[in-house]
């Protein structure tokens, strides 16, 4: 069944593209139709201090709608980032600190500004209402809800049922997101499919406070770069929209050829006549997909950084990996105290030290953790002058004055010795 003929073209690409569900679909229509700026709520929770392009999927329909004239309202989670949204874990997460939500916040406060209008976003934390909730207020919001709904949520059900940890204030977490669409009004929320369930509390609990239910719309899941799971920091398969322009043009460059098209739809703004002829081109196999994937990297490194940084990025990414050369004189360096990476563990030999590797590259920021370091190694993905390690523990006098250390295919960087207090 047709759009109608009066349907505004840019709602129906909105509506049509890079979209999972709506519901209710008829519903939101008619207040699209309405000619009443709409109350469009999304909410993150600083739990970690990056954004990367799963997030955009969903900011990228905020800002369409947000350039129609609706009103878009960021929820900073600062109150359920410390209990950290259960939704997908098997595990019950740490409990963040406020400080240490509040410092995520800051980072992420300066990201969200790349994708929607600064200009027209209201911004609203948590805290604005929930530091005046009593446990009376609580209480009665918990009452509003039974364990048995819960645990028809598919993640705490089997965690149930599999005698795994499941704590009772995780079960607050759909109950405080819920509560936020009551404080801000919203007449829309907009979330990933893994938030079905919390964003459906909210339209039901607004039904219950008497409050019009809003409209729950889904956006896809972006797969991440491994091709397998959904993009995610902790995984490590995710590219942070502040990454530099050559590290973000790589990391979309070793993605499967199988994800293209997903991300052109997803986080591009290739018109949907472009997409199907390169969704043409691919079957047909009338061109090399490294071709699709550049112009692609070039498209998302230009959204966030402009023309020349994209452009610098693909004659980087060309001069780097293609012609299989390393610009020594674009890596950046750091500085190595050898006395403050020595293993601590009793030597081979009496003359040797050695280093530890996982710790240089926390450090350097090459990777965002030394069990991200050591997975890196077992896959042969870390490599010291061009030699594979595989051992975090290394000879240090390996590490020579000007080693360059690669992590995967896109990071590098010099290693500058400082021998001061060595022994």
């Amino acid at each position: 069944m047709g759009s109608p003929p009066s349907a505004d073209p840019r709602v129906e690409a909105i509506l049509r593209r890079g979209v999972a569900e709506i519901v209710v679909e008829a519903e939101f229509r008619k207040l699209l139709a309405s000619g009443r700026p709409l109350r469009l709520k999304m909410g993150f929770d600083p739990s970690r201090p990056d954004i990367h392009l799963g997030h955009v999927v969903g900011l990228r329909k905020l800002r369409q709608l947000q350039d129609l004239g609706h009103q878009v309202v960021l929820i900073v989670g600062d109150w359920t980032a410390r209990i950290g949204d259960p939704s997908g874990q098997s595990v019950t997460r740490p409990m963040l600190t406020e400080e240490e939500v509040r410092a995520n916040a800051e980072t992420y406060m300066k990201q969200f500004f790349k994708v929607v209008d600064r200009e027209k976003t209201e911004v609203a934390w948590q805290s604005q209402w929930f530091n005046a909730f009593t446990l009376a207020d609580v209480i009665r919001l918990a009452s509003r809800f039974t364990v048995a709904q819960f645990l028809a949520r598919e993640d705490f059900r089997k965690r149930y049922e599999t005698g795994q940890p499941l704590g009772v204030h995780e079960l607050l977490y759909p109950l405080l997101q819920a509560y936020d669409s009551i404080a801000v009004k919203a007449d829309v929320e907009f979330g990933g499919t893994d938030q079905k369930f919390n964003l459906l509390v909210g339209r039901e609990l607004q039904a219950m406070m008497g409050h019009t239910p809003q409209q729950c719309f889904l956006v896809p899941i972006l797969v991440g770069t491994d091709g397998v799971q959904k993009m995610s920091k902790s995984l490590g398969n995710y590219i942070a929209i502040e990454d530099p322009p050559h590290e973000m043009f790589g990391k979309v460059m070793s993605i499967p050829d199988s994800l293209i098209m997903l991300y052109f739809e997803l986080v591009t703004d290739v018109s949907d006549k472009g997409l199907a002829e390169f969704r043409s081109q691919l079957e047909e196999r009338s061109v090399n997909p490294m071709v699709l994937k550049q112009r692609l990297a070039h498209e998302i490194v230009e959204q966030f950084y402009g023309h020349e940084a994209a452009k610098g990025a693909e004659e980087h990414f060309n001069k780097t990996f293609r012609q299989k050369e390393v610009p020594i004189s674009s890596v950046r360096s750091f500085k190595v105290e050898v006395a403050s990476y020595l293993s601590g563990q009793p030597p081979v030999k009496a003359a040797t030290q050695f280093i530890d590797l996982t710790k240089v590259m926390v450090a350097a920021q090459l990777v965002g953790s030394r069990g991200e370091a050591r997975r890196l190694m077992a896959q042969r993905a870390v490599e010291l002058d061009g030699e594979i390690v595989e051992n975090p523990l290394v000879d240090e006098k390996r590490m020579l004055d000007g080693s360059i250390l690669k992590v995967g295919k896109l990071r590098f960087v010099k290693l500058i010795r400082d021998d001061v207090g060595k022994k």
